[in-house]
């Protein structure tokens, strides 16, 4: 899918109430589409999570991007650290 998709998709399920969170690997792109909320890892493509078989560095991207909907100054573009 591709990522104007994806922002669209965010936007009408944010119209219907609920709260959305990407995370992105396109900071320059993401920006562009201003999705509601997104988080941005510096991962190699196809790696959105990090490192395969780390699953604590995972559950921290996963964490970090939950948190995200807690947020309400929409739109949010923040960094994974």
């Amino acid at each position: 899918m591709c990522v104007q998709t994806v922002g669209l998709v965010q936007a009408a399920i944010e119209r219907e109430g609920i709260a959305t969170v990407s995370i992105s690997l396109l900071r320059e792109i993401t920006a562009v589409i201003k999705p509601p909320r997104a988080l941005f890892v510096s991962f190699p493509m196809g790696y959105p999570l990090g490192e395969p078989n780390n699953s604590e560095l995972q559950q921290r991207v996963i964490a970090a991007a939950l948190a995200l909907l807690e947020r309400y100054d929409v739109p949010v573009l923040e960094e994974y650290n």
